[in-house]
């Protein structure tokens, strides 16, 4: 085997001695998510990040590690072994490893939306035979702890308000909107609609696939999708339902979606992160679809503000900004879960500044 840890790792390590750090990526959601984190832990030679892909995962979470160049381990392999930090951004399996567990939400909020599930702070979700499973569980809002009090009153002294980074790398891309829109293709004064979707059969891409054949022929629009949909029907079926939308630009599901909601002067979607996060930016947004979900999550907070869609005028024209809170400690998610890292790690933090960077340049 060649992990840097292990039986016989001294004989494989250049660089020894570090702290390993274990990530675990399920599906391609959670592993974009943490590729907002690991750069914290950069350019520190006291840790070594390692990378596992549990069993059963979608197609494509492999190939998606694979191609971040993250040193990885077999799943059957990683829960033989002990870390000094794990990395989760979803619960899943996160029982059976061995090591100090931080989970994060792979969305907005730590509580999720949907009425049909639990909102994940909920006792079922954060213990394993009486054991809080988690040593620290990241929240993106001070009134989630309310919620985690009264559904696990004992997970509270593990919770941390750090709030959201994959939001504050949003607010920080800001700025660049004129570089994010050239690279798109989007001539100055030219209008771009972005329409987004979650998935399920009552998401915009489920319910109103023709409607992005209408906008597509009425303005410059983008697509946004789940990466849910890509991983259960496949890169080319996707590409393939839309090919009859012309000039549409298909953001890929690994990196893009944050640089081309910035480009855009109006946001179509439904429930998901993705409108929520445009709309808690300031992008004007209208509501296509938003099925039972939980009252005051945010989805519904966005409900009851968001214009709902009217198919027989113009996306641009119905769109407003509307408020939405999705964070509490806006712009300081990246040194509030470094500080956790470092923690429980115990190891005392790099001494360089820490701070959400901008997207990259998504070139359509």
């Amino acid at each position: 085997m060649w992990e840097p840890f292990g039986l016989g790792a001294e004989r494989r390590v250049t660089v020894p001695d570090c702290r390993q750090v274990l990530v675990m990526v399920p599906h391609l959601v959670a592993g974009t998510r943490l590729m907002d984190v690991l750069p914290l832990l950069a350019a520190d030679p006291r840790v070594q990040v390692v990378c596992t892909v549990p069993t059963g995962s979608p197609p494509g979470t492999e190939e998606f590690v694979a191609a971040r160049g993250l040193a990885t381990t077999p799943w059957d392999n990683a829960l033989r072994h002990r870390f000094d930090l794990v990395v989760a951004a979803s619960h899943r399996g996160t029982d059976l490893v061995h090591g100090p567990v931080m989970v994060l939400p792979h969305g907005a909020s730590a509580a999720k939306s949907r009425r049909l599930h639990g909102h994940g702070l909920d006792r079922a979700s954060l213990t394993r035979a009486g054991r809080v499973v988690p040593a620290a569980i990241v929240l993106a809002l001070d009134d989630e702890l309310a919620l985690l009090s009264e559904a696990c009153p004992e997970a509270v002294p593990h919770a941390v308000v750090a709030g959201d980074i994959c939001f504050d790398r949003l607010t920080a891309s800001l700025p660049f909107r004129d570089r994010y829109r050239a690279a798109a293709g989007i001539a100055p004064g030219e209008t771009l609609v972005t329409i987004t979707s979650t998935w399920t059969a009552r998401s915009t891409f489920g319910s109103l696939l023709p409607f992005y054949r209408a906008l597509a022929r009425q303005t410059r629009t983008a697509a946004v999708l789940h990466p849910n949909i890509w991983q259960v029907h496949g890169a080319w079926q996707v590409r393939a339902w839309l090919a009859d939308c012309p000039g549409l630009i298909i953001v890929p599901p690994e990196e893009g979606w944050r640089a081309m909601i910035v480009a855009s002067d109006a946001v179509v979607g439904d429930h998901g992160s993705v409108t929520q996060y445009s709309a808690a930016a300031g992008i004007p947004v209208v509501l296509a679809r938003t099925p039972q979900v939980r009252t005051n999550s945010l989805a519904d907070r966005l409900a009851g503000s968001a214009p709902p869609l009217d198919l027989a005028e113009p996306v641009a024209r119905q769109a407003r900004r509307v408020p939405l809170t999705i964070s509490s400690r806006p712009g300081g998610a990246a040194a509030v879960l470094r500080r956790t890292m470092y923690r429980l790690l115990e190891l005392a933090e790099p001494d360089r500044e820490c701070a959400a960077e901008p997207v990259p340049v998504h070139r359509a």
